[in-house]
């Protein structure tokens, strides 16, 4: 049964890879998406005196932090990270978590937020709340400037200044709820950062190459289910002869 054991870990190991690759793919048009990578071990199965056998052990995703093409939009609430960096956002939880997403918005209330609801932190690590304005101009290093309602061209006025980071690409971690942590310490402004005003960030994932993963998976479902199914005939065999015997 060694072989009935390798190929149901492996089957389970393709299903969870598989998950990962359609995830990417529903969220090739997502604005700042990162796609995860599938990662496994192979483990001994520990029994008796000596491990015997190994079975598939899937890790963490990881995610892919390739950045994204950027394309023009002409809204003066778009902007879109050059480079590597993170614009920082408050949680569901209230705490600090980073996205790429820069397609901006303000609240009936005043509230910068991104599109998804996520409120928009500024330096002092505040969400950023903003009066009535006939116009607005977010600047390449974060400054979010405007002009109130009523006033006139020249009477622009600097409001807050978005929290922009770079920690180290390890220390940042994918969360349940699609934002990024950052294990540690939370991370200083970082003035290298800096913004294309009017612009999107597209997702990081190939359309075409994650299309041909999903086709890799399907066939490594059907070799290892094959696999399986060959061992239970194998196995039904050695029983008929063990009673004709």
């Amino acid at each position: 049964m060694d072989t009935l054991w390798i190929a149901a870990t492996g089957t389970r190991a393709v299903l969870a890879r598989q998950d990962i690759v359609a995830n990417n793919l529903a969220n090739v048009n997502t604005n700042g998406f990162r796609g995860s990578f599938a990662e496994f071990r192979a483990l001994p199965v520990y029994g008796g005196v000596l491990p015997s056998n190994v079975y598939v052990a899937p890790d963490e995703p990881v995610a892919d932090l390739r950045t994204g093409a950027i394309n023009a939009t002409g809204r003066a609430l778009d902007v879109a990270i050059k480079g590597s960096g993170w614009l920082a956002v408050q949680a569901p939880d209230g705490g600090i978590a980073y996205t790429r997403n820069g397609q901006l918005q303000i609240s009936s209330s005043g509230l910068l937020t991104t599109s998804d609801g996520h409120p928009v932190l500024g330096q002092d690590r505040l969400p950023i709340t903003l009066p009535v304005l006939q116009e607005i101009q977010i600047g390449k290093d974060g400054t979010v400037a405007g002009i109130p309602a009523g006033g006139t061209s020249s009477a622009s006025v600097v409001f807050n200044r978005l929290l922009l980071v770079d920690p180290p690409a390890k220390a940042v971690q994918r969360g349940d709820d699609g934002l990024f942590r950052v294990s540690g310490e939370a991370p200083e402004p970082d003035a290298r950062v800096q913004l294309e005003a009017g612009a999107l960030e597209g997702s990081n994932v190939n359309a075409v190459s994650t299309l041909i993963q999903m086709i890799e998976n399907s066939r490594a479902f059907e070799v290892q289910t094959k696999l399986m199914h060959t061992v239970d005939q194998n196995a039904q065999a050695a029983s008929q002869l063990l009673i004709v015997n």
